[in-house]
């Protein structure tokens, strides 16, 4: 193959294919509005998770709490900062959520187990809505609310070590 182009960074630029299978179909088109759809869904539930943390914190041995305590306050935080982007890139301000009843977890490990598959689920409909944006601040607020929900399934990993033998 020639190459009559300007040196790249990689080798037969432009005439290359991807060589790897893609993870997310990516379309510029559509990753926009569907990220803001699913900002619109992640923060739907707010009411829910507040109503399930507190749950979880009665229940939960006092020695455990504080850990429930900081992911709770950093779920806060990633509704702030969804609702700030959402704000700054429509101009409107997110309806308030439905209210949906609270469905109790059968026990603690069962309500560790829905929290840890709850926050594996968001890592990945937060890398979608990162997929949406091109602005560095914007994906750098995305990135940290995405990195906090893998920190915090390290952290309900421990409490079903802990717990749920």
């Amino acid at each position: 193959m020639y190459n009559y182009g300007p040196p790249s960074a990689f080798p037969g630029y432009p005439y290359t294919f991807d060589k790897y299978y893609p993870t997310y179909p990516y379309v510029p088109i559509t990753a926009y509005p569907e990220a803001l759809i699913l900002i619109a869904q992640s923060v739907g539930g707010e009411r829910e998770d507040e109503l399930f943390y507190d749950y979880l914190l009665s229940i939960a041995p006092q020695e455990q709490k504080e850990i429930i305590i900081s992911i709770r306050d950093d779920e806060r935080k990633h509704v702030k900062m969804f609702r700030e982007i959402y704000w700054q890139v429509t101009g409107q301000d997110l309806p308030p959520a439905p209210e949906v009843p609270f469905e109790r977890p059968r026990n603690y490990c069962g309500g560790i187990t829905k929290a840890l598959f709850g926050e594996l689920a968001a890592v990945e409909r937060y890398r979608k809505i990162l997929f949406g944006f091109e602005f560095l601040p914007y994906r750098n607020m995305i990135t940290e609310i995405y990195t906090d929900e893998l920190k915090h399934a390290s952290k309900w990993n421990y409490l079903f070590a802990l717990n749920c033998r």
